[in-house]
């Protein structure tokens, strides 16, 4: 930490480096001395740094310290970060009480949607957070406020079966018109059927944008399992070229090669055009060890993208692997 210290100063006070440049906000990352230098250098606290503020980014890490330091020099907790949310929310997404209970002192908004989902709402909807409901509830989380298929967090907790969320979210429910047994039993019994009902088409975009933000989520936590699987039902819910690619790429990075190759060969389909598409292929190929058509792959997605540094830089991988094959 003392060395990584001692270089920031350097580049700020000897080689006059621009303290506003991305490398600086991302160094802040959990690592409190830098943080302070940083801040006391002019670096703007709010800045988007491309992976959100140094705020969001602390909370993503679950560096509660950090996020302490960042708040007392006016870090504001209620800045969005497009397709993940507030800090807050993606401080419940680590399963960070700490910096929860920062954000929220620091006066974050405990309601903020994201994708049409309250912070309460995505914990009864995903699963693994009844330790955080009461919680949510204590520090202001509104129990009424449903989600964007018009379910309140008790009926997504019902849906799940998870009798101990849906007896906290009762007591603090107002009764639902169309669920004729006003019960704890009635309501779990109720949403259980409605769940199996099949989504009109403005709904199911709805839902599969969520799908694809948990999923983005999970990829973001490095969680590559889950995210496959909640790309797999983002899909079910209406193909893309984007799902199919981005989940190519989960089952790239679990080793299953064959599983990368299928879903990028399918998002030729949809998008035959598409530079990604092919990149996708070449690097499904390669984990194949099917070097000569990765090659070739990587070569139609830089004739579709000839500006791409990320394709130019596995062609150069890839200039031996011809002689390889041959």
């Amino acid at each position: 930490m003392f060395a990584q210290l001692e270089v920031s100063k350097y580049l700020v006070e000897e080689l006059k480096g621009d303290v506003n440049a991305p490398g600086y906000g991302a160094g802040a990352e959990g690592r409190c001395m830098v943080t302070k230098f940083l801040l006391s250098e002019g670096v703007p606290v709010d800045i988007n740094y491309g992976r959100g503020t140094s705020l969001f980014v602390a909370a993503e890490s679950g560096e509660d310290k950090t996020l302490e330091i960042l708040l007392d020099h006016g870090a504001d907790p209620n800045i969005s970060v497009h397709c993940l949310g507030s800090p807050f929310f993606m401080a419940l997404t680590k399963h960070s009480f700490k910096c929860m209970e920062t954000l929220v002192k620091a006066g974050a908004d405990v309601n903020w949607k994201t994708f049409g989902l309250t912070p309460l709402g995505f914990a009864t909807a995903r699963g693994g957070y009844t330790n955080f409901i009461q919680f949510l509830l204590d520090v202001g989380a509104d129990a009424n406020i449903s989600d964007d298929l018009g379910w309140l967090p008790v009926q997504l907790a019902a849906a799940r079966d998870c009798n101990e969320e849906v007896e906290m979210l009762f007591p603090l429910t107002s009764p639902i018109p169309n669920v004729p047994n006003w019960t704890i039993e009635g309501v779990i019994s109720h949403a259980k059927i409605e769940a199996k009902k099949p989504l009109d088409q403005n709904a199911c975009q709805r839902r599969k944008s969520f799908l694809k933000l948990e999923a983005d989520i999970a990829f973001k936590q490095k969680d590559y399992k889950l995210a496959s699987e909640l790309y797999d039902m983002a899909i079910s819910h209406g193909e893309s070229a984007t799902l199919y690619a981005n989940r190519s790429l989960t089952k790239l990075l679990m080793g299953d090669g064959e599983g990368a190759l299928s879903d990028a060969l399918w998002c030729r389909v949809l998008r035959p055009h598409w530079a990604k598409a092919f990149y996708r292929e070449g690097a499904a190929l390669m984990l194949l060890e099917e070097y000569e058509q990765a090659y070739d792959a990587l070569l139609d997605a830089q004739n579709l993208d000839p500006e791409s540094a990320e394709i130019e830089r596995e062609l150069r991988k890839g200039s031996g692997w011809n002689r390889k094959v041959w």
